[in-house]
């Protein structure tokens, strides 16, 4: 890590006091392997309406210019918001690069914002506003977003879940909502209660919000405040080959792993860890069923996977052991999808 401007001063840096007066907020803005995109997502930090404002960029080590590109954007600025710069040495991942400059952060509220998006000048305050108007209740604050093309023109709204109809954890079992992370806004209470996030998750956006149920509640406002880019780091894969498909499953299967391990650390700080570790237990003997069979150093012992993983459907059990010991038999519906792909352009 490289701090590109002096360090924070004491811990004991100022907040808000009780009452209507303007808390301290920081955004969080994230960036990995983005350099043709930062450029916007740092000027529309700076143009915030809000004060006062300390802003974190921070680079998840890009190996393209990201960093360079950061720098670019910020030359020459003198307006009223706080900005530090830094860059990790080793990619963290999203979950634990966000837990990572959230431990920096002096903001009561945290915003988080994603290299590839823009932020509405008047998020922050916006955002605000509703908080003091909920007496600084919610622990989370999702707002609508922007859908934007990759070349900056934006089209509809989008609307996640409507975070107001979860009260409890009841709520949360029964469905978990659709999220949009990068639109959300944290209190730092739940970092003060819950710690900062475990390395390995993909994603922050369901853990921060089952933690902000189970504690000062998460809300929804509903307008579109974030411009959520297109073709940005969550879009959907495509995959030239088997090897390719391979390796991204296995991949998810290590998030997927992560995030349940949090998820129950988390609902265990709760007082519900029981209740979590029952609801999540089909999940986590697939999850670990599909470690076991991509671990497995023989075709013995995958076969003996497959026969007694009962408590997992057999579909997935085939489907994965053909993967592990046998996946030619997937190449051709791969070569068909691209042929596909490729007639349609």
């Amino acid at each position: 890590m490289t701090d590109s401007l002096p360090p924070h001063p004491s811990p004991a840096a100022p907040h808000a006091t009780p009452g209507t007066e303007r808390p301290l907020v920081t955004m969080l803005l994230i960036a990995y392997n983005q350099a043709g995109q930062i450029g916007d997502a740092v000027r529309s930090a700076l143009a915030q309406t809000y004060q006062p404002l300390e802003i974190i960029i921070s680079d998840d080590a890009s190996s393209d210019a990201t960093f360079a590109a950061i720098e670019a954007a910020l030359a020459g600025y003198h307006g009223p918001h706080r900005v530090i710069t830094r860059r990790n040495a080793a990619n963290q991942g999203i979950s634990a690069h966000l837990s990572q400059i959230a431990q920096l952060a002096h903001g009561e509220l945290l915003f988080v914002a994603a290299g590839d998006d823009m932020s509405a000048s008047t998020r922050c305050e916006r955002v605000v506003d509703f908080w003091l108007a909920h007496e600084r209740r919610p622990d989370l604050i999702a707002t609508d977003l922007a859908d934007m093309d990759e070349a900056g023109h934006v089209h509809e709204r989008l609307s996640p879940t409507e975070l107001d109809a979860y009260r409890s954890f009841d709520d949360w079992l029964a469905g978990r909502p659709w999220l949009i992370g990068a639109a959300h806004t944290w209190s730092r209470r739940l970092f003060e209660r819950f710690g900062p996030m475990q390395p390995g998750a993909a994603a922050e956006d369901q853990i921060m919000v089952l933690r902000a149920i189970l504690s000062g509640g998460a809300m929804s406002l509903r307008e579109p405040l974030v411009r959520y880019r297109r073709g940005g780091l969550s879009r959907k894969r495509r995959y030239g080959s088997v090897d390719e498909l391979i390796a991204r499953m296995r991949q998810s299967n290590r998030h997927g792993l992560a995030e349940l391990a949090q998820l129950q650390r988390d609902a265990g700080v709760a007082g519900v860890g029981e209740r979590m570790r029952a609801a999540m237990a089909p999940k986590l003997a697939r999850e670990q069923f599909i470690h076991a069979m991509f671990e497995a150093g023989s075709l013995g012992e995958r076969i003996g996977l497959l026969m007694r993983s009962a408590g997992v459907k057999l579909g997935l059990r085939i489907r994965m052991f053909l993967y592990a010991s046998c996946p030619a038999v997937y190449a051709p519906g791969i070569w068909l999808k691209r042929v596909v792909r490729q007639d349609r352009r």
